[in-house]
């Protein structure tokens, strides 16, 4: 593999986000271009841009990978999100914007208190943080394997390097950039996902018929699991899965919902959530028939494919069976998976901990950019170290491990915002955060105690019974008489 050429579309790719960033950056680099774009992004936009939030390296790597595994079944959880996209754009982003939120989190303090809001804010940002360093970690590992080995650069310095190229377009006005940034690398991202399908097709000879039936003559074009209960795959539970996992890890996560809050109105962040929601489908539809299809032509070309799952799509795009021009696409469509997650992560991370740690929106103008200027390096610093850290721990695929730790860090947001939602209950709020630590540990014990002694092995339903028990404690520490 040439990894000049890697170095070439790389520096092209982040000078592109550069001028973007100076483009946008030239009007506005106060706070509230910062936090939410001056409340003036297109829906549309937005939609598109958040494709690529969600997407990530993730989707472009694993997804196809996990075929090899579960076949076809993660469809199940898929359909169920987008359901979950339904219940945010109905029920969560009307009381965001009739509130006027920055952050998001700031309806807790109002509702139930401070403890309860700073341990719901520090709950997201233990959360983002782990899971958006799980993401770029997957892509850094990539460039290193295939790129930056061959010349002998540490991982450290590649990892540092991908940060601080990030840094370097989003510090100035951040969700102003973003929006922008974040449409670019999903259109790339989606587009190499085309290419790379219509080119591995005319690899393997087939027109666009015979790659129908070939995907549908697979194996693995399983998209439904209603027998084995006890596996993780099973209908109900990635159904119920998906619905409550975009709730939280969407509805209740500042970087998802700052890009919403960023529309004009509340009825553009609707049109702008079901456009999102809908388009998600056939993307990671897309995802999916890719694996098949590498599988295919691992087997016709007699390749042995690599035992991690993970490993597959670029262990097949860079080692040149597949042609010069797949490199360049997958190198274009990982870095635009890896930039699109990333940057949106670092700037919802920075607006959280500026106005729900520090609460800067209340001092003066001058002061808090300075101050924000601080926070962002210093969450590019943090972010960079957990991904290090990351490395060394990982021993699973990437999406499985990024959705495994939302089931833990995330319940407790979904316990606190149901109740704050659907009743009148308001919890005593001192025990709060107590309650919030507790029921992951309890969830970790109940898991091991379910496999050991029952057989039973707790999929991403988890994130649902931890949401349930953080509810539950809070209902019963709730000051009585209150409403």
């Amino acid at each position: 593999m040439n990894s000049y050429i890697v170095l070439f579309v790389i520096l092209f790719y982040f000078f592109v986000l550069v001028f973007i960033s100076w483009l946008t950056g030239r009007k506005g680099t106060d706070n509230e271009a910062f936090f939410l774009g001056n409340r003036r992004s297109p829906w549309y936009i937005v939609a598109i841009g958040m494709i690529g939030s969600s997407l990530s390296g993730v989707s472009f790597v694993s997804v196809p990978g996990w075929v090899r595994s579960i076949d076809m079944t993660y469809m199940q959880m898929i359909f169920g999100f987008f359901f979950g996209y339904i219940i945010i754009a109905k029920v969560l982003l009307p009381v965001y914007y009739k509130l006027k939120l920055t952050s998001i989190y700031e309806y807790l303090n109002g509702r139930m208190g401070v403890r309860s809001y700073k341990t719901g804010a520090s709950f997201f940002l233990l959360s983002k943080m782990i899971g958006a360093a799980a993401r770029f970690y997957l892509v850094m590992m990539i460039l290193q394997i295939y790129v930056f080995d061959q010349w002998k650069v540490p991982f450290i310095v590649t990892v540092t390097a991908g940060v601080l190229l990030i840094w370097l377009y989003t510090y100035r006005s951040g969700i102003r950039t973003i929006i922008w940034t974040d449409t670019l690398q999903a259109l790339c991202l989606v587009g190499m996902l085309i290419v790379i399908i219509w080119k591995v097709k005319d690899y393997l000879g087939f027109d666009m018929a015979e790659t129908v039936h070939a995907l549908y003559e697979s194996p693995h074009f399983r998209l439904f699991e209603f027998e084995d209960w006890s596996s993780k795959q099973h209908f109900v539970k990635q159904f119920l899965s998906g619905i409550f996992i975009p709730v939280v890890m969407t509805g209740l996560d500042q970087d998802m919902m700052q890009k919403n809050l960023s529309c004009r109105n509340l009825r553009d962040a609707q049109k702008n959530m079901y456009v999102y929601g809908f388009l998600f489908i056939p993307i990671n539809f897309l995802f999916l028939c890719l694996g098949i299809l590498f599988i295919t032509f691992a087997s016709q070309s007699n390749i042995t494919l690599p035992a991690a799952g993970d490993d597959i799509l670029p262990m097949l795009c860079t080692s040149g069976v597949l042609g010069t021009s797949i490199l360049i696409f997958f190198i274009i469509g990982i870095i635009a998976a890896a930039f699109s997650s990333a940057d949106s992560a670092l700037t919802a991370l920075t607006t959280s901990f500026c106005v729900d740690i520090l609460g800067m929106e209340k001092e003066e103008a001058r002061k808090t950019k300075k101050t924000r200027f601080k926070v962002h390096f210093f969450i590019t610093i943090v972010f960079t170290l957990v991904i290090l850290l990351f490395r060394a721990v990982n021993d699973r695929s990437v999406i499985d491990a990024i959705y495994t730790i939302a089931s833990y860090t995330y319940g407790p947001l979904l316990g606190l915002f149901a109740l704050g939602l659907f009743t009148k209950q308001k919890p005593n709020d001192k025990y709060v955060p107590y309650i919030c630590i507790a029921t992951p540990v309890i969830c970790l014990i109940s898991d091991y105690l379910f496999l050991r002694y029952t057989g039973y092995h707790f999929g991403y339903e988890l994130l649902i019974f931890n949401g349930f028990l953080t509810f539950m404690g809070l209902w019963y520490g709730r000051k009585r008489g209150v409403r």
